[in-house]
């Protein structure tokens, strides 16, 4: 995180002695505030908050989840959008709702600020959206509270891009290539499929991302060694996705020339490129694929 260690629970402290109480918030669940809140332990294999900056969080928490297996079912579908790095405070965000920071001397319930929900928000929803993902009426930025209440308070400014920062690593598969002819037909001739698809589902699965193809959204141009059977199941993967980005795939609603590999039974992508009909360089594609002789 841009602050340093312990600086998030500073912000907390000195706006507890100076600001008073905050109101209490559990979405859709009014009964919530009436339980006595626990401070637990943050679990180690809560990835979604590895490297925050305070160790125990509160149960109940802000999303109304009153089970630790509850909340580590439910944390891990965000973490896809913590590795995108959409706003360097995505985690601190999300990590907030559903580990709350639980201090000893504390018994207010602590939320993210107004601005943090809406810097978040801003820079995530296209992300999601994207992917068919609408941003989720739970997280709407009005109901967090204003940034002069008790509350988790987006980072300066002034750090939101360190400039030591390094530029998230594009996935070699997803990576704009320059390519001639003669580059098309070596790739094609690399890969054991080369298809046209469009894309239902997109889900991720430990580093993975995992395509599932609309079936009746598939035009062939190169099988070796895969078979009708490999096809049925209209599921691609694009390996180690989670540790980079792929600009390239970045809208669920486009089509997209894919080529690969079968590798331990499952189909691996290589090369991914967005279809934009009429432009020269899918035009080149299309007749490299017909003349092709490996």
């Amino acid at each position: 995180m841009p602050q340093g260690p312990g600086s998030l629970l500073l912000l907390v402290l000195a706006s507890h002695c100076c600001l008073g109480s905050a109101r209490g918030l559990f979405f859709g669940q009014p009964d919530f505030s009436y339980k006595r809140s626990n401070c637990k332990p943050i679990p180690a294999n809560l990835q979604l908050c590895h490297g925050i900056e305070y160790q125990n969080m509160r149960l109940p928490n802000l999303l109304g989840h009153e089970t630790m297996k509850e909340v580590l079912e439910q944390a891990g579908a965000w973490i896809p959008l913590v590795m995108k790095q959409c706003h360097p405070d995505t985690k601190k965000f999300l990590c907030s709702l559903f580990a709350p920071v639980c201090l000893d001397d504390l018994d207010e319930t602590i939320q993210p600020c107004h601005s943090l929900c809406v810097q978040v928000k801003d820079r995530c929803a296209p992300v999601m959206s994207a992917f068919g993902f609408p941003w989720p009426d739970m997280l709407e930025c009005d109901r967090f509270p204003q940034d002069n209440d008790l509350c988790i308070p987006l980072a300066s400014s002034d750090h939101l891009l360190p400039a030591t920062e390094e530029a998230p690593k594009v996935c070699e598969a997803c990576k704009n290539k320059n390519e001639d002819d003669n580059d098309i037909m070596e790739t094609l001739c690399k890969n054991d499929f080369a298809l046209k698809i469009k894309v239902k589902e997109i889900t991720y699965i430990n580093r993975d991302t995992k395509i599932i193809l609309e079936t009746k959204s598939k035009t062939i141009y190169k099988l070796n060694g895969v078979s009708e059977r490999d096809l049925k199941k209209s599921v691609l993967w694009l390996k180690d996705s989670l540790q980079c980005t792929c600009e390239e795939m970045n809208d669920i609603n486009a089509p997209y020339l894919v080529m690969g590999q079968k590798l331990g039974g499952e189909l691996v992508i290589t090369s991914v490129k967005r279809w934009q009909k009429g432009q020269r360089e899918f035009k080149r594609i299309s007749r490299s694929i017909r003349k092709l002789q490996c």
